[in-house]
């Protein structure tokens, strides 16, 4: 038992030293691709070369998790085939050790670094997240545009927007973006408060917003004035993009502001569908590392005992994309044809898994 839990350990640690590797080396290609994108910005405001580095810098936690399931694929590739090529998987069956035996202990490392990278993806990737958009945006435009937990700010002028919520939605032919639960700070050059305005939504139209259930308040030197409005028209040059940017951030937020968001627009009838793609694939995360991995096994005990690193990694690559696409495919097809989005995210991995089981069981 003893030496089957070290033989558990040494498959662990060589899983977990190759996957680190290919990590590291993917993060690197990744970040330097995104730093070169970001320089073709420097200029525009005042973004420079140090909020193109800091907002990459930022980056990381997200970008560490989203390359995680093809690190993982590719990293467990290299690792079993390392272990396949010096004939030590075959001293393992000789020993005893069963093919699944051996799965399972490759499968230990990947385990732990996919909670890691859930645990991230719930507290430090959102945070960090927001915080490389507020650069983006701040250094960008005089707007002041960001996402925060009592929902998005933004800055006109010398006023104020908070909104709660918000999303796109189709107005004839074209797609606008719609706001809820608005108020707007008047400010005046001595910083004191000058009125607030509440509506119960703001809708994007050309060169301004159209507020609806309007109640202004005035402050006065002595009193407050406040007149209530069916609608009123609000002249302002916000920027859509940086908009969209702060509403919904790339999906890049916990779990449980997904579900905020979802529970606040479909009880507001706005379309909900963008959030609950995002909050499903983030519970089918680990299944699709799972599967990835598993789909690994097969080629360990057969055709990469005589490849090399090249065969491996092309194996990995050929793997990993034709999944994503596969399964980029399924969520696409559930959005036009209306079926459950967890259907389409399920249906990739069951049938990746079904694929390696009988590649297994044929190699038995």
């Amino acid at each position: 038992m003893n030496a089957f839990g070290l033989m558990d350990r040494y498959l662990a640690r060589n899983i977990l030293v190759s996957t680190l590797a290919v990590w590291a080396v993917l993060l690197g290609f990744d970040v330097i691709g995104a730093f070169a994108t970001e320089m073709n910005s420097v200029g525009k405001g005042n973004y420079t070369i140090s909020h193109a580095a800091l907002y990459v810098f930022f980056t990381i936690p997200r970008r560490l998790y989203v390359l995680f399931p093809y690190v993982a694929v590719i990293g467990s590739l290299l690792g079993l085939g390392r272990l396949a090529g010096g004939s030590e998987l075959t001293v393992m069956r000789a020993v005893g050790i069963s093919k699944l035996r051996i799965g399972l202990g490759a499968l230990i490392a990947l385990g732990s670094l996919t909670v890691l990278m859930m645990i991230n993806m719930e507290s430090i990737a959102p945070a960090s997240e927001q915080h490389s958009e507020s650069i983006l945006n701040e250094a960008k435009s005089n707007k002041v545009i960001m996402a925060r937990y009592s929902g998005m700010w933004a800055r006109e002028g010398k006023i104020f927007l908070n909104a709660h919520s918000g999303g796109e939605k189709m107005v004839g032919n074209a797609l606008t973006i719609e706001l809820q639960g608005v108020r707007l700070f008047e400010i005046n050059d001595d910083g004191k408060l000058v009125s607030l305005t509440t509506a119960n939504t703001a809708l994007r139209v050309e060169k301004g917003w159209q507020l609806t259930s309007v109640e202004r308040t005035d402050f006065k030197q002595s009193e407050a004035l406040i007149t209530k409005q069916a609608q009123l028209f609000w002249p302002s040059g916000l920027d859509k993009k940086a908009l969209e940017s702060a509403l919904f951030r790339g999906g890049f937020v916990s779990s449980k502001e997904l579900l905020n968001n979802i529970t606040y627009l479909e009880r507001n009838h706005l379309d909900a569908a963008r959030y609950v793609s995002v909050y499903w694939e983030r519970w089918f995360y680990p299944i699709n590392v799972l599967a990835l991995c598993l789909a690994t096994l097969p080629f360990a005990f057969s055709s990469l005992r005589s490849g090399g690193f090249g065969k491996r990694l092309f194996f990995g690559i050929v793997i990993g994309i034709g999944f994503l696409i596969v399964q980029r495919l399924f969520v696409d097809l559930s959005d036009v044809y209306r079926f459950d989005v967890r259907l389409a995210l399920l249906l990739p991995p069951l049938m990746l898994m079904g694929l390696s089981f009988f590649l297994f069981r044929r190699l038995r």
